[in-house]
């Protein structure tokens, strides 16, 4: 059985095809432009292949709601083209098969908890901090969803006290995304995270933030398992420094070995690597089937 997969980022759509194991046999990736030239291109893609399902997980924000007359769409975005355009139902003009949709963060939670680092946990939490900040939840096996999907990325939080940073969200300025994303490190140092330093000043700040999220998230959640992944995370040596400043700010009010001075595998880096989102939406397009 063959099941198509779609990671969808605001930079780069990565098609795949893979089976229900979560083996990836093919990809392809395409520069994210318009809707119907940015499908249209992943569709030509799955053309020739003999898919079941798709699974597809996106940027957001987005219509999960399968009883909304906007099921499957982008909701309210900066991302040029994309406010509104319905893409399951761009989809379904190409397939007459189930289609898994959800955001792309809700999806790397989930590959993470198929054949990942939450693997054969009842619980974990999927955060990415790059272009964007946002993070998906796994509760009691499930997705975690609400009125809509979760928007962790933009909680609010303590400003560090050496940081005048005015913010970079759209929308909020200086919530988490608006502190700690790839374009606010940007902004606020004028280089890029892979061009600054280990040891710069800014890195005592990012944890500062992300950990803040952290506390919040595990305070709230409790999941078993939490796992970060994007761009800026490719500093491997921020997860000390995070772990560091969760076990001060929660100062001993968990009592719980994951939070302890020695334990270094309950923050971790997803063991899909690049490839979570790929195989959550494998995870997805399974789901689609019922299998």
């Amino acid at each position: 059985m063959l099941l198509g997969a779609i990671e969808g980022g605001g930079t780069k759509f990565v098609c795949g095809i893979g089976t229900a194991d979560g083996e990836i046999l093919d990809r392809i990736s395409i520069p994210t432009t318009t809707p119907e030239a940015t499908l249209g291109n992943a569709m030509d893609f799955f053309a020739a292949k003999e898919i079941q399902a798709i699974g597809i997980g996106t940027f957001g924000p987005i219509d999960v709601n399968p009883q909304s007359p906007a099921y499957g769409s982008v909701t309210k975005t900066p991302k040029p083209h994309w406010s509104g355009y319905r893409i399951v139902e761009h989809l379904k003009r190409y397939f007459d098969i189930p289609i898994g949709f959800d955001t792309d963060v809700n999806t790397a939670a989930l590959g993470e908890a198929t054949w990942g680092a939450a693997a054969g946990l009842n619980s974990c939490l999927y955060m990415t901090v790059g272009t964007g900040i946002g993070a998906g939840a796994i509760v009691e096996g499930k997705l975690v969803h609400g009125l809509t999907h979760p928007e962790m990325g933009h909680i609010l939080v303590r400003r560090h006290p050496d940081d005048s940073y005015e913010g970079h969200c759209p929308f909020h300025k200086d919530c988490l995304e608006g502190l700690a994303a790839g374009p606010a490190l940007e902004d606020r140092w004028g280089s890029k995270a892979f061009e600054l330093g280990d040891t710069h000043s800014a890195w005592e700040m990012e944890s500062y933030y992300i950990a803040q999220a952290l506390v919040n998230y595990a305070l709230i959640l409790s999941p078993e398992k939490i796992i970060i992944g994007g761009g800026v995370m490719n500093q491997s040596h921020l997860f000390p420094l995070i772990r560091e400043q969760v076990r001060k700010l929660l100062n001993g009010y968990v009592q719980h070995p994951a939070f302890s001075e020695d334990n270094d595998s309950y923050i971790v880096q997803p063991a899909l690597g690049g490839n979570a989102g790929l195989c959550g939406a494998l995870a997805l397009a399974k789901q689609a089937l019922g299998i």
